[in-house]
């Protein structure tokens, strides 16, 4: 009696195990050494802490050495008449990399450290992070200023970082 209720907890120990680890979503970049920047022509691989990506439903990936060039193209999408993009429902995944684990991450779940003392290839930038914790250690050892939400890093914001305002 005692090994069969062993080997039922077992089991469901491990079928627990193994469904917490499936629903966890493995996204990639995949970009190459000719890769570069949709808005500022910059190779991806020389700076790939700051990679961000926006992958298209008609299959298509747009790549970007920052997430202030990825937000940038997010807000404008006008602005690129060639990926033949009506609104924001034609994207299926919004990539960006963790900047303490370079992990590829959701960006839409991510936390982006605004005001720090570190700059992108494009210059002024925002920060990301896939745990607030990390967001909240960096911002206060780097002079960053507030954390941000995906839903939370507005157009005008990116504007300003361009120094658009």
């Amino acid at each position: 009696m005692k090994k069969n209720l062993l080997k039922i907890a077992f089991l469901f120990f491990a079928l627990f195990t193994i469904s917490s680890f499936a629903n966890e979503t493995k996204y990639e970049m995949n970009f190459t050494k000719e890769t570069a920047c949709e808005i500022r022509k910059i190779k991806l691989y020389e700076n790939p802490v700051w990679a961000s990506k926006i992958d298209l439903k008609d299959g298509k990936s747009v790549f970007f050495c920052s997430p202030k060039s990825m937000f940038e193209f997010y807000y404008n999408q006008e602005k690129w008449e060639t990926f033949g993009i009506k609104d924001i429902s034609d994207f299926q995944n919004i990539l960006v990399t963790d900047y303490k684990t370079l992990k590829i991450i959701d960006a839409t779940k991510a936390f982006f450290v605004y005001g720090s003392n570190k700059t992108s290839p494009s210059g002024d930038d925002l920060v990301v992070f896939e745990l607030k914790e990390n967001a909240t250690n960096y911002a206060q050892n780097n002079n960053g200023k507030r954390i941000l939400s995906f839903t939370e890093v507005k157009n005008s914001l990116i504007r300003l970082l361009n120094g658009r305002i």
